[in-house]
């Protein structure tokens, strides 16, 4: 028998709504498989059994009424502990918050419950959406169900770990300098950070607001594509809200890649580990005989980055959270205490140079998307690491590694898809990322969707409690 914990969306759907699986036996089991397996994974923070129950069972008799919702109906989804949730604790990682309990659900919470999806739980993160190793003092380190002595990345490492060890069958992500992408590609699933201002961001913890961005994050591609349609939309709530028509982007998804010109900058060639290498040149390669044309490009304006990047992602963060650092300094990690009070550095002189900065990458990474497509290269260009003791540094080294990698979609506004691309020698998965141009994110998902008919993985993670008992 196939084990649902594994089943995509997509899969389930229809099993769903022909009454051959209950919304309440799935709830059910995966909730089991989480009381089982999460004490070692921790990846989540909060979860919630009784209501995740009840929604299931709201689920069920709906459709037992023949009052189908659509594919989402019935199916268990992961939060992200950034998203607001009305009644239920919503930490953002941070002991700053532990506390705290909203009013009020994130707009895209509304919408996934309005589909019918059943909320499992709020998961697990690294402090505030500042961090890429999915270290997190206060509510439990989240461990790689590939094997637990490493990293999942982060900050979202609690949705994709939760993904690849059956824990959820749906993830929400935040993304502002990484978080969707990077930790997608350390446990080996799928992750869309879309077009800033695609997705609302009411009601998510700011970390730079003229950055954040909420997306999907799955097992594979298919349902990217089925949680974009009920993500995506336009909010009069949130000011950066794009009035933008969206499509359906479950449809053609299997238009395939024929004729597409996929653009290497060579900027996305240096500094890369050598199985990051070799598993890259080997895409490239596959990727022509599935019909694409590949070219190396320049965009000089990339080498902005890391400059651009860390000012405008430490300026902004450490601006909101100025006062609690002045009144609470303690209550934030090392490391995320040294990540903000370095923003607090920050002069009007050179955040102006950054936002410059940004304008000029705007323009140059436009311009690229006159002559290609796509723009393709790895998502990180390290593969994953084992924790450290000294955590605070390792945290730092690996935002100053990945983020000249991750950090231009964000500081540009357009979409990528990070999508496994192969195992290391060590056993754990690495991706790249397929990045398109402004509101492209239906040909991102068309591409992705051909590259996982590779199977890239060669295999499917399913990981048994003994599986992951002997990785730690």
């Amino acid at each position: 028998m196939t084990d649902i914990s594994f089943l995509t969306a997509t899969e389930l759907a229809p099993l769903i709504k022909s009454k051959q699986l209950s919304p309440v036996e799935l709830t059910k089991h995966t909730l089991s498989r989480m009381d089982k397996i999460d004490p070692i994974l921790h990846t989540y923070i909060t979860p919630l059994y009784d209501l995740a129950l009840k929604q299931a069972r709201e689920a069920e008799d709906n459709i037992m009424h023949g009052e189908y919702k659509g594919p989402l109906h019935g199916v268990p989804i992961g939060i992200k502990d950034i998203y607001y949730t009305r009644g239920i604790r919503t930490t953002a990682g941070s002991k700053l918050f532990a506390d705290f309990i909203p009013d009020k659900n994130a707009t895209t919470v509304d919408k996934l419950l309005g589909a019918g999806g059943v909320m499992l739980g709020k998961q697990n993160m690294h402090e505030l959406a500042a961090g890429s190793t999915g270290t997190n003092p206060f509510f439990g380190t989240t461990r790689n169900p590939w094997n637990t002595k490493y990293m999942p990345g982060g900050s979202s490492g609690g949705g994709t770990a939760s993904l690849a060890a059956g824990l959820a069958t749906l993830a929400t992500g935040s993304d502002t300098f990484g978080s969707i992408r990077l930790p997608a590609a350390m446990c080996g699933v799928y992750g869309l950070k879309p077009t800033y201002g695609l997705v609302s961001t009411h009601g998510i913890f700011p970390s730079a607001m003229s950055l954040d961005t909420a997306g999907p994050m799955a097992r594979s591609v298919s349902d990217l594509a089925l949680m974009l349609h009920y993500m995506a939309g336009y909010d009069s709530n949130d000011p950066t809200s794009l009035k933008v028509p969206t499509p359906n982007y479950m449809k053609n998804l299997n238009k395939g890649i024929n004729g597409v010109k996929i653009g290497i900058p060579t900027y996305y060639l240096q500094g890369l580990d050598p199985d990051v290498e070799k598993l890259f040149k080997h895409a490239m390669t596959t990727l022509q005989y599935l019909g694409a044309e590949i070219r190396e490009i320049v965009i000089p304006e990339l080498s902005m980055s890391t400059f651009a990047g860390l000012l405008t992602v430490t300026g902004e963060a450490s601006a909101f959270h100025h006062k609690w650092l002045q009144t609470h300094s303690d209550a934030y990690s090392a490391d995320i205490r040294t990540f903000f009070l370095a923003g607090s550095l920050t002069n009007t002189s050179q955040y102006v140079k950054a936002q410059q900065a940004r304008r000029k990458m705007v323009k140059g990474i436009h311009k690229a998307f006159e002559d290609v497509d796509i723009i393709l290269g790895p998502t990180i260009p390290i593969t994953t690491p084992a924790f450290k003791e000294k955590w605070v540094e390792q945290n730092l080294e690996v935002i100053r590694r990945c983020l000249p990698f991750t950090a231009p979609v964000n500081l540009t506004g357009v979409p990528s898809l990070s999508v496994p691309m192969g195992l290391d020698r060590k056993g754990l998965p690495v991706g790249m990322q397929f990045i398109g141009n402004h509101l492209s994110e239906k040909q991102l998902l068309q591409v992705g969707n051909t590259w996982e008919a590779t199977e890239p993985l060669r295999r499917n993670l399913k990981m048994t409690l003994g599986d992951i008992r002997q990785a730690y």
